[in-house]
């Protein structure tokens, strides 16, 4: 049996473990959230290095994308480089590949997406080609990663806008702690309400609302009626909490196991697991293959 483990600065109350059989193999995943201690976020890693086939890291990127460009947060380079033995990622092969994939299956073997469609992706950096993907299918969409990342009033609507403001941007926050980008810990159990209510008329306007899903509970409006939700690491009661404020659909990008879908960063892991190659063999073509031999569908549950 192989074993993949995730290790998050989130919250330890969203902590799970199963077992599921792929491709002939068996998988034990499990995510552990250290509630935003960096210093036991380091302390598990060093357990585990050696001793599991294959470590996420949650909570957490080590690159973010703004086209071919690529930089590297500070704080995740750390956790990374606290593993020397085991293969270690952050979801972002998947987030080239898989959510690209999603996107365009939604465009054409769904009615959900169509040109035209609004979309607010909270954060576009981390997801580049989920962005890409939105914007090759012609929706109209706005990327809020200045408004609820940096809390700056300024929303993105078009690729050369996104692409200058991470190239200005990106060199300097990305040596920031992680803390003043992200909700880690305890932050990603609450609601900013405050600026929830300034951006919520961003919300309103857009049919689909796309992104990283700590992200968008952070600043979830209390009305969601018919709203399409697409992203990942969603539990049960993240879905009931997407059916009581009214919202239509909920899609994530990576497939169910027992009642949740895992982040990115456990669903790289157990790819590379069943790869059995070191980080700096794996391409982009072994995620595509292997993506198609496992023949992994977005999950589109009707809620309302």
């Amino acid at each position: 049996m192989k074993r993949v483990v995730s290790v998050s600065l989130g919250s330890s109350r969203r902590n799970h473990s199963t077992t599921v059989d792929l491709l002939g193999e068996t998988i034990e995943i499990s995510r552990i959230g250290t509630d935003g201690d960096f210093q036991r976020a380091v302390a598990i890693l060093q357990e585990l290095d050696g001793n599991v086939d294959a470590i996420g890291l949650g909570g957490i990127d080590v690159y973010v994308y703004i086209g071919s460009r690529r930089y590297e947060l500070r704080d995740g380079l750390k956790l990374l480089r606290t593993v020397k033995k085991t293969p270690v990622v952050d979801g972002s092969g998947l987030k080239w590949t898989l959510e690209q994939q999603v996107v365009e299956y939604l465009a054409g073997e769904t009615g959900l997406l169509s040109p035209g469609t609004r979309v607010i992706m909270v954060s576009a950096v981390d997801r580049f080609g989920m962005a890409r993907a939105f914007v090759n299918a012609g929706c109209e969409i706005v990327f809020g990663d200045l408004m609820f990342v940096l809390g700056l009033p300024i929303p993105l609507r078009t690729m050369g806008q996104l692409n200058f403001a991470g190239v200005v941007l990106l060199p300097l926050f990305t040596k920031l702690p992680i803390h003043l980008l992200y909700p880690t810990g305890s932050k990603q159990d609450t609601q900013d309400e405050t600026k929830a209510r300034k951006f919520a008329a961003y919300f309103d306007s857009s049919a689909v609302i796309a992104g990283d899903y700590h992200l968008v509970r952070r600043y979830l409006p209390l009305n969601l009626e018919g709203k399409i939700i697409v992203t990942n690491t969603t539990t049960s009661a993240d879905l009931e909490l997407f059916r009581e404020r009214g919202a239509g659909y909920l899609v994530t990008t990576t497939p169910e196991f027992e009642g949740r879908s895992f982040g990115t960063n456990v669903m790289e892991g157990v790819m590379v697991a069943l790869l059995g190659k070191q980080i700096g063999e794996t391409t982009r073509e072994d995620y595509l293959d292997l993506l198609q031999r496992l023949d992994f569908k977005p999950r589109v549950v009707k809620l309302n």
